[in-house]
Protein backbone atom coordinates (compact mmCIF):
# COMPACT_ATOMS: atom_id res chain seq x y z
CA UNK A 1 0.00 0.00 0.00
CA UNK A 2 1.25 3.18 -0.99
CA UNK A 3 2.14 5.82 2.20
CA UNK A 4 3.29 3.82 4.36
CA UNK A 5 4.37 6.64 6.24
CA UNK A 6 1.45 7.84 7.19
CA UNK A 7 0.50 6.80 11.42
CA UNK A 8 -2.76 5.32 11.50
CA UNK A 9 -2.50 6.52 14.67
CA UNK A 10 -2.79 10.52 13.26
CA UNK A 11 -6.03 9.16 11.11
CA UNK A 12 -7.87 7.50 14.46
CA UNK A 13 -6.96 10.34 16.74
CA UNK A 14 -8.91 12.58 13.94
CA UNK A 15 -11.37 10.17 13.73
CA UNK A 16 -12.41 10.06 17.57
CA UNK A 17 -11.81 13.79 17.67
CA UNK A 18 -14.95 14.37 15.03
CA UNK A 19 -17.30 11.33 16.23
CA UNK A 20 -19.19 13.26 18.63
CA UNK A 21 -19.75 16.30 15.96
CA UNK A 22 -20.45 13.70 13.23
CA UNK A 23 -22.62 11.69 15.95
CA UNK A 24 -24.62 15.13 16.36
CA UNK A 25 -24.65 15.32 12.75
CA UNK A 26 -26.39 12.14 12.20
CA UNK A 27 -28.91 12.67 14.76
CA UNK A 28 -30.18 15.86 13.36
CA UNK A 29 -29.95 14.32 9.95
CA UNK A 30 -31.85 11.10 11.05
CA UNK A 31 -34.69 13.73 12.53
CA UNK A 32 -35.35 15.16 9.33
CA UNK A 33 -38.26 12.77 7.53
CA UNK A 34 -37.16 11.86 3.78
CA UNK A 35 -39.14 9.40 2.27
CA UNK A 36 -38.53 9.45 -1.59
CA UNK A 37 -39.38 12.28 -3.49
CA UNK A 38 -39.83 13.93 -0.11
CA UNK A 39 -36.32 14.20 0.61
CA UNK A 40 -35.99 18.32 -0.48
CA UNK A 41 -35.88 19.45 3.18
CA UNK A 42 -33.12 16.96 4.32
CA UNK A 43 -30.79 18.57 0.90
CA UNK A 44 -31.50 22.05 1.77
CA UNK A 45 -30.25 20.94 5.50
CA UNK A 46 -27.27 19.36 4.34
CA UNK A 47 -26.30 21.95 1.58
CA UNK A 48 -26.39 24.12 4.35
CA UNK A 49 -24.36 21.99 6.98
CA UNK A 50 -21.57 21.29 4.11
CA UNK A 51 -21.50 24.58 2.95
CA UNK A 52 -20.70 26.08 6.52
CA UNK A 53 -18.64 22.98 7.90
CA UNK A 54 -15.99 21.83 4.92
CA UNK A 55 -13.74 23.82 2.98
CA UNK A 56 -14.36 21.17 0.15
CA UNK A 57 -17.08 22.80 -2.76
CA UNK A 58 -20.53 21.69 -2.12
CA UNK A 59 -22.42 22.18 -5.37
CA UNK A 60 -26.13 21.37 -6.30
CA UNK A 61 -26.70 19.26 -9.32
CA UNK A 62 -30.10 20.16 -10.74
CA UNK A 63 -33.22 17.68 -11.10
CA UNK A 64 -35.80 18.28 -13.56
CA UNK A 65 -38.58 15.83 -14.77
CA UNK A 66 -36.94 15.18 -18.14
CA UNK A 67 -34.83 12.34 -15.84
CA UNK A 68 -38.57 10.31 -16.38
CA UNK A 69 -37.80 9.78 -19.94
CA UNK A 70 -34.62 8.28 -19.29
CA UNK A 71 -34.59 4.25 -20.12
CA UNK A 72 -33.30 3.65 -16.96
CA UNK A 73 -35.75 5.57 -14.84
CA UNK A 74 -37.65 3.50 -11.90
CA UNK A 75 -41.09 4.37 -11.20
CA UNK A 76 -42.57 2.17 -8.38
CA UNK A 77 -43.85 5.56 -6.40
CA UNK A 78 -46.69 7.63 -8.71
CA UNK A 79 -46.55 11.03 -8.91
CA UNK A 80 -42.86 12.36 -8.01
CA UNK A 81 -41.82 15.42 -9.86
CA UNK A 82 -38.47 16.66 -10.04
CA UNK A 83 -38.13 20.54 -11.12
CA UNK A 84 -36.52 22.35 -8.13
CA UNK A 85 -35.04 19.11 -6.25
CA UNK A 86 -31.20 18.48 -6.50
CA UNK A 87 -28.46 15.98 -6.08
CA UNK A 88 -25.21 17.18 -4.32
CA UNK A 89 -21.83 17.21 -5.25
CA UNK A 90 -18.85 17.41 -2.86
CA UNK A 91 -15.47 17.93 -4.15
CA UNK A 92 -12.19 18.15 -2.35
CA UNK A 93 -9.24 18.98 -5.54
CA UNK A 94 -6.33 17.70 -5.08
CA UNK A 95 -3.34 19.58 -6.51
CA UNK A 96 -3.31 17.58 -9.83
CA UNK A 97 -0.21 16.03 -11.74
CA UNK A 98 -0.01 13.42 -14.38
CA UNK A 99 -0.14 10.66 -11.44
CA UNK A 100 -3.81 12.75 -9.89
CA UNK A 101 -6.48 9.88 -9.78
CA UNK A 102 -9.91 10.77 -8.38
CA UNK A 103 -11.65 9.08 -5.70
CA UNK A 104 -15.79 8.73 -5.52
CA UNK A 105 -17.92 8.39 -2.83
CA UNK A 106 -21.78 7.51 -2.58
CA UNK A 107 -24.83 7.50 -0.88
CA UNK A 108 -28.59 8.41 -0.08
CA UNK A 109 -30.40 10.20 1.75
CA UNK A 110 -34.16 8.87 1.12
CA UNK A 111 -35.44 6.13 3.25
CA UNK A 112 -38.23 3.90 3.67
CA UNK A 113 -41.59 4.51 5.38
CA UNK A 114 -41.38 3.72 9.19
CA UNK A 115 -42.01 0.00 10.07
CA UNK A 116 -45.36 -1.52 12.05
CA UNK A 117 -44.01 -0.67 15.57
CA UNK A 118 -41.57 1.94 15.38
CA UNK A 119 -42.98 4.48 18.23
CA UNK A 120 -40.34 7.50 17.36
CA UNK A 121 -39.02 6.91 13.91
CA UNK A 122 -37.01 9.79 13.49
CA UNK A 123 -35.73 10.79 17.39
CA UNK A 124 -31.86 10.12 16.68
CA UNK A 125 -31.65 8.91 19.91
CA UNK A 126 -28.15 8.25 21.20
CA UNK A 127 -27.71 5.45 23.63
CA UNK A 128 -24.47 3.79 24.35
CA UNK A 129 -22.66 4.30 21.43
CA UNK A 130 -25.75 3.79 19.40
CA UNK A 131 -28.23 5.86 17.04
CA UNK A 132 -31.40 4.85 16.38
CA UNK A 133 -33.69 6.02 13.95
CA UNK A 134 -35.13 5.40 10.21
CA UNK A 135 -32.33 6.18 8.28
CA UNK A 136 -29.67 5.17 10.94
CA UNK A 137 -28.07 3.18 8.82
CA UNK A 138 -29.90 2.86 5.57
CA UNK A 139 -27.74 5.47 4.44
CA UNK A 140 -27.67 8.62 6.42
CA UNK A 141 -25.41 6.95 9.05
CA UNK A 142 -23.48 6.31 5.50
CA UNK A 143 -23.84 10.06 4.60
CA UNK A 144 -22.45 11.01 7.93
CA UNK A 145 -19.79 9.12 7.08
CA UNK A 146 -18.63 10.39 4.03
CA UNK A 147 -19.26 13.96 6.43
CA UNK A 148 -16.77 12.40 8.77
CA UNK A 149 -14.40 11.53 5.90
CA UNK A 150 -13.63 15.17 4.56
CA UNK A 151 -13.83 16.65 7.86
CA UNK A 152 -10.46 13.95 8.68
CA UNK A 153 -8.99 14.78 5.65
CA UNK A 154 -9.26 18.51 5.90
CA UNK A 155 -8.12 18.06 10.22
CA UNK A 156 -5.15 16.05 8.83
CA UNK A 157 -4.22 18.63 5.77
CA UNK A 158 -2.48 15.96 3.52
CA UNK A 159 -1.30 17.33 0.40
CA UNK A 160 -3.33 15.02 -1.85
CA UNK A 161 -2.75 14.77 -5.70
CA UNK A 162 -5.86 13.52 -6.50
CA UNK A 163 -9.16 14.25 -5.61
CA UNK A 164 -12.33 13.37 -3.34
CA UNK A 165 -15.69 13.62 -4.83
CA UNK A 166 -19.11 13.05 -3.05
CA UNK A 167 -22.42 12.26 -4.53
CA UNK A 168 -24.88 12.38 -1.94
CA UNK A 169 -28.48 11.21 -3.90
CA UNK A 170 -31.96 11.21 -3.88
CA UNK A 171 -34.28 7.98 -4.51
CA UNK A 172 -32.12 4.95 -4.27
CA UNK A 173 -34.76 3.81 -2.19
CA UNK A 174 -37.20 3.32 -4.96
CA UNK A 175 -34.96 2.45 -8.02
CA UNK A 176 -31.54 4.52 -8.04
CA UNK A 177 -32.99 8.00 -9.70
CA UNK A 178 -30.34 10.36 -7.77
CA UNK A 179 -27.26 8.47 -8.87
CA UNK A 180 -29.04 7.87 -12.22
CA UNK A 181 -29.15 11.70 -13.14
CA UNK A 182 -25.57 11.73 -11.81
CA UNK A 183 -24.34 8.86 -14.04
CA UNK A 184 -25.85 10.71 -16.74
CA UNK A 185 -23.06 13.81 -15.63
CA UNK A 186 -20.42 11.74 -17.14
CA UNK A 187 -18.29 11.83 -13.98
CA UNK A 188 -14.69 10.03 -14.04
CA UNK A 189 -13.11 8.39 -11.44
CA UNK A 190 -10.54 5.86 -11.12
CA UNK A 191 -12.33 4.08 -8.11
CA UNK A 192 -16.03 4.43 -6.20
CA UNK A 193 -17.19 3.46 -3.16
CA UNK A 194 -20.74 2.65 -2.65
CA UNK A 195 -21.80 3.10 0.80
CA UNK A 196 -24.48 0.90 2.36
CA UNK A 197 -24.60 -1.24 5.48
CA UNK A 198 -22.43 -4.36 4.32
CA UNK A 199 -22.09 -5.73 7.93
CA UNK A 200 -18.27 -6.07 8.14
CA UNK A 201 -17.95 -6.95 4.16
CA UNK A 202 -16.05 -5.69 0.99
CA UNK A 203 -19.10 -6.48 -1.88
CA UNK A 204 -17.20 -6.97 -5.04
CA UNK A 205 -20.00 -8.52 -7.05
CA UNK A 206 -23.97 -6.84 -6.26
CA UNK A 207 -27.05 -8.46 -7.62
CA UNK A 208 -28.91 -7.11 -9.91
CA UNK A 209 -32.93 -6.56 -9.59
CA UNK A 210 -35.74 -6.23 -11.31
CA UNK A 211 -39.38 -5.00 -9.82
CA UNK A 212 -42.51 -5.68 -11.80
CA UNK A 213 -46.21 -4.90 -11.97
CA UNK A 214 -48.32 -7.57 -13.08
CA UNK A 215 -52.30 -7.07 -13.78
CA UNK A 216 -54.13 -10.10 -14.56
CA UNK A 217 -57.91 -9.40 -16.23
CA UNK A 218 -60.77 -11.25 -15.34
CA UNK A 219 -64.36 -11.09 -15.64
CA UNK A 220 -66.46 -10.09 -12.61
CA UNK A 221 -69.28 -11.45 -11.87
CA UNK A 222 -71.83 -12.87 -9.08
CA UNK A 223 -70.53 -15.90 -7.14
CA UNK A 224 -73.83 -17.87 -7.89
CA UNK A 225 -72.69 -17.60 -11.66
CA UNK A 226 -70.21 -20.66 -11.68
CA UNK A 227 -68.68 -20.35 -15.10
CA UNK A 228 -69.65 -17.21 -16.23
CA UNK A 229 -67.30 -15.50 -14.41
CA UNK A 230 -63.00 -15.16 -14.50
CA UNK A 231 -61.78 -14.16 -11.05
CA UNK A 232 -58.57 -11.71 -11.76
CA UNK A 233 -57.81 -13.07 -8.15
CA UNK A 234 -57.53 -16.76 -8.89
CA UNK A 235 -55.03 -15.89 -11.93
CA UNK A 236 -52.91 -14.32 -9.91
CA UNK A 237 -52.58 -16.94 -7.56
CA UNK A 238 -51.64 -18.94 -10.60
CA UNK A 239 -49.21 -16.33 -11.55
CA UNK A 240 -47.41 -16.39 -8.35
CA UNK A 241 -47.08 -19.90 -8.28
CA UNK A 242 -45.46 -19.77 -12.11
CA UNK A 243 -43.29 -17.01 -11.02
CA UNK A 244 -41.63 -19.04 -8.47
CA UNK A 245 -41.29 -22.03 -10.12
CA UNK A 246 -39.36 -19.66 -12.39
CA UNK A 247 -37.30 -18.47 -9.71
CA UNK A 248 -36.39 -21.89 -8.63
CA UNK A 249 -35.33 -23.03 -12.22
CA UNK A 250 -33.26 -19.65 -12.68
CA UNK A 251 -31.57 -20.07 -8.75
CA UNK A 252 -30.23 -23.79 -9.80
CA UNK A 253 -28.43 -22.38 -13.20
CA UNK A 254 -27.30 -19.27 -10.86
CA UNK A 255 -25.18 -21.71 -8.87
CA UNK A 256 -21.63 -21.51 -9.19
CA UNK A 257 -20.69 -18.10 -8.32
CA UNK A 258 -18.51 -18.23 -5.48
CA UNK A 259 -19.41 -15.04 -3.68
CA UNK A 260 -23.01 -15.96 -4.27
CA UNK A 261 -22.58 -19.77 -3.33
CA UNK A 262 -22.45 -19.87 0.38
CA UNK A 263 -26.17 -18.11 0.73
CA UNK A 264 -29.28 -20.50 0.40
CA UNK A 265 -31.29 -18.03 -1.83
CA UNK A 266 -29.02 -15.27 -2.83
CA UNK A 267 -31.71 -13.94 -5.48
CA UNK A 268 -35.03 -13.94 -3.66
CA UNK A 269 -38.44 -13.56 -5.71
CA UNK A 270 -41.27 -11.60 -3.10
CA UNK A 271 -44.25 -10.51 -3.67
CA UNK A 272 -45.11 -7.26 -1.75
CA UNK A 273 -48.59 -5.58 -2.79
CA UNK A 274 -51.63 -7.44 -4.45
CA UNK A 275 -54.67 -6.09 -4.95
CA UNK A 276 -57.84 -7.20 -5.96
CA UNK A 277 -61.79 -7.05 -5.77
CA UNK A 278 -64.37 -4.77 -3.44
CA UNK A 279 -66.86 -7.61 -2.90
CA UNK A 280 -66.40 -11.06 -0.91
CA UNK A 281 -69.66 -12.42 -2.93
CA UNK A 282 -68.11 -11.23 -6.46
CA UNK A 283 -65.41 -12.79 -8.41
CA UNK A 284 -62.98 -9.71 -9.04
CA UNK A 285 -62.31 -8.27 -12.54
CA UNK A 286 -58.59 -7.31 -11.66
CA UNK A 287 -55.89 -7.97 -9.91
CA UNK A 288 -52.59 -6.31 -9.28
CA UNK A 289 -49.19 -8.22 -8.05
CA UNK A 290 -46.26 -5.81 -7.56
CA UNK A 291 -42.54 -7.50 -6.21
CA UNK A 292 -38.83 -8.18 -7.27
CA UNK A 293 -37.27 -10.70 -8.54
CA UNK A 294 -33.33 -10.87 -7.93
CA UNK A 295 -30.64 -11.83 -10.14
CA UNK A 296 -27.06 -12.59 -10.48
CA UNK A 297 -24.26 -12.07 -12.86
CA UNK A 298 -25.03 -14.63 -15.16
CA UNK A 299 -28.06 -13.30 -16.54
CA UNK A 300 -28.99 -9.41 -17.42
CA UNK A 301 -31.82 -7.59 -16.73
CA UNK A 302 -33.29 -8.35 -20.33
CA UNK A 303 -32.91 -11.68 -20.08
CA UNK A 304 -34.88 -11.85 -16.71
CA UNK A 305 -37.61 -9.66 -17.80
CA UNK A 306 -38.24 -11.92 -21.03
CA UNK A 307 -38.38 -15.03 -18.78
CA UNK A 308 -40.65 -14.23 -16.81
CA UNK A 309 -43.11 -13.06 -20.02
CA UNK A 310 -42.24 -16.21 -21.45
CA UNK A 311 -42.88 -18.53 -18.33
CA UNK A 312 -46.50 -16.51 -18.15
CA UNK A 313 -47.55 -17.27 -21.92
CA UNK A 314 -46.57 -20.78 -21.19
CA UNK A 315 -48.61 -21.42 -18.65
CA UNK A 316 -51.39 -21.38 -21.52
CA UNK A 317 -55.25 -20.26 -20.83
CA UNK A 318 -56.85 -18.42 -19.38
CA UNK A 319 -53.70 -16.52 -17.88
CA UNK A 320 -51.47 -16.64 -21.88
CA UNK A 321 -53.91 -13.65 -22.63
CA UNK A 322 -55.44 -12.08 -19.35
CA UNK A 323 -52.17 -10.61 -17.99
CA UNK A 324 -50.12 -7.15 -18.56
CA UNK A 325 -46.66 -8.02 -16.98
CA UNK A 326 -44.39 -4.02 -16.48
CA UNK A 327 -41.45 -3.57 -15.15
CA UNK A 328 -40.96 -0.88 -12.54
CA UNK A 329 -36.95 -0.84 -11.51
CA UNK A 330 -34.24 -2.85 -13.93
CA UNK A 331 -30.79 -3.24 -12.37
CA UNK A 332 -27.77 -5.72 -13.80
CA UNK A 333 -25.33 -6.64 -11.73
CA UNK A 334 -22.45 -5.23 -10.77
CA UNK A 335 -18.74 -7.00 -10.32
CA UNK A 336 -15.23 -6.02 -9.48
CA UNK A 337 -12.81 -9.00 -9.71
CA UNK A 338 -11.48 -9.49 -5.94
CA UNK A 339 -8.57 -9.06 -6.95
CA UNK A 340 -8.89 -5.73 -8.49
CA UNK A 341 -6.69 -3.02 -7.13
CA UNK A 342 -9.45 -1.07 -5.77
CA UNK A 343 -10.82 -3.94 -3.00
CA UNK A 344 -7.55 -5.20 -2.46
CA UNK A 345 -6.22 -1.82 -1.31
CA UNK A 346 -9.91 -1.11 0.39
CA UNK A 347 -8.50 -4.51 2.16
CA UNK A 348 -5.22 -3.74 2.78
CA UNK A 349 -6.74 -0.17 4.58
CA UNK A 350 -8.76 -2.11 6.96
CA UNK A 351 -5.93 -4.02 7.76
CA UNK A 352 -4.19 -1.42 8.88
CA UNK A 353 -7.10 -0.08 11.29
CA UNK A 354 -7.46 -3.31 12.68
CA UNK A 355 -10.49 -3.87 11.44
CA UNK A 356 -10.47 -6.30 8.07
CA UNK A 357 -12.99 -7.25 6.01
CA UNK A 358 -13.93 -10.48 4.39
CA UNK A 359 -14.94 -9.71 0.30
CA UNK A 360 -18.65 -11.52 -0.47
CA UNK A 361 -21.27 -10.31 -3.02
CA UNK A 362 -24.20 -8.23 -1.70
CA UNK A 363 -27.41 -9.71 -1.83
CA UNK A 364 -29.56 -6.96 -2.37
CA UNK A 365 -29.40 -4.34 -5.31
CA UNK A 366 -28.32 -0.51 -5.29
CA UNK A 367 -26.69 1.63 -7.28
CA UNK A 368 -23.00 0.46 -7.50
CA UNK A 369 -24.32 -0.65 -11.68
CA UNK A 370 -24.48 3.19 -12.93
CA UNK A 371 -20.76 4.06 -11.81
CA UNK A 372 -19.35 0.19 -12.96
CA UNK A 373 -21.63 -0.59 -15.34
CA UNK A 374 -22.70 2.65 -17.36
CA UNK A 375 -19.61 5.00 -16.66
CA UNK A 376 -16.66 2.12 -16.33
CA UNK A 377 -15.82 2.65 -12.96
CA UNK A 378 -14.37 0.08 -11.29
CA UNK A 379 -17.14 0.00 -7.93
CA UNK A 380 -17.36 -1.50 -4.76
CA UNK A 381 -19.72 -1.37 -1.76
CA UNK A 382 -18.98 -1.21 1.39
CA UNK A 383 -20.77 0.71 4.67
CA UNK A 384 -20.90 0.80 8.65
CA UNK A 385 -24.08 -1.16 10.33
CA UNK A 386 -26.06 -4.26 9.63
CA UNK A 387 -28.52 -4.81 6.78
CA UNK A 388 -30.38 -6.76 9.12
CA UNK A 389 -31.49 -4.20 11.18
CA UNK A 390 -32.28 -1.89 7.65
CA UNK A 391 -35.34 -0.75 7.25
CA UNK A 392 -36.82 -2.49 10.24
CA UNK A 393 -38.15 -0.82 13.03
CA UNK A 394 -35.48 -1.27 15.43
CA UNK A 395 -32.98 0.36 12.84
CA UNK A 396 -29.84 1.62 14.26
CA UNK A 397 -26.50 2.19 14.12
CA UNK A 398 -23.38 1.93 16.14
CA UNK A 399 -21.36 4.83 15.81
CA UNK A 400 -17.84 3.37 16.59
CA UNK A 401 -18.73 1.71 13.26
CA UNK A 402 -18.96 4.83 11.22
CA UNK A 403 -15.78 6.35 12.95
CA UNK A 404 -13.65 2.24 11.96
CA UNK A 405 -14.79 2.61 8.27
CA UNK A 406 -14.27 6.63 8.12
CA UNK A 407 -10.86 5.55 8.92
CA UNK A 408 -10.66 2.53 6.06
CA UNK A 409 -11.70 4.83 3.79
CA UNK A 410 -9.30 7.88 4.58
CA UNK A 411 -6.11 5.07 4.21
CA UNK A 412 -7.81 4.00 0.50
CA UNK A 413 -8.57 7.84 -0.30
CA UNK A 414 -4.74 8.38 1.12
CA UNK A 415 -3.42 6.03 -1.24
CA UNK A 416 -4.92 5.85 -4.54
CA UNK A 417 -4.75 9.96 -4.69
CA UNK A 418 -1.02 9.92 -3.77
CA UNK A 419 -0.43 11.77 -0.84
CA UNK A 420 2.52 13.34 0.44
CA UNK A 421 2.91 14.73 3.29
Amino acid sequence: MKNPTIPPARIREAAQALLPEVSQFLAELVRIPSLPGQEHQAMEWLHKRLTKTLRAEVDKVPLNDTLKDDPDYSNPVAGITYNGRYNLRVTLPGAGGPRARTVLLNSHVDVVPPSEGMTEPYSGRIENGILYGRGACDAKGQVATIYLVHRMLEKLSFAMRGTLVSHIVNEEENGGNGSLAMARQGEQAAACIVLEPSDGKLQTSIRGAVWFRLRLIGKAGHSGQAGQTRSALLLARDAMGILEKYHAELLARSRGLPLFDPYPNPMPITFGKLHAGNWPASAPSEAIIEGVLGLLPNVTKEQVCAEMRQALVAAGEPLASNFELTFMYRHDSSVVAPDHELPATLLEAADRVGSPLVVSGMTASCDAWFYNNQLGIPTVVCGPGSLKVAHSKDEQIELAQIATLAETLTHLILAYCEVEE
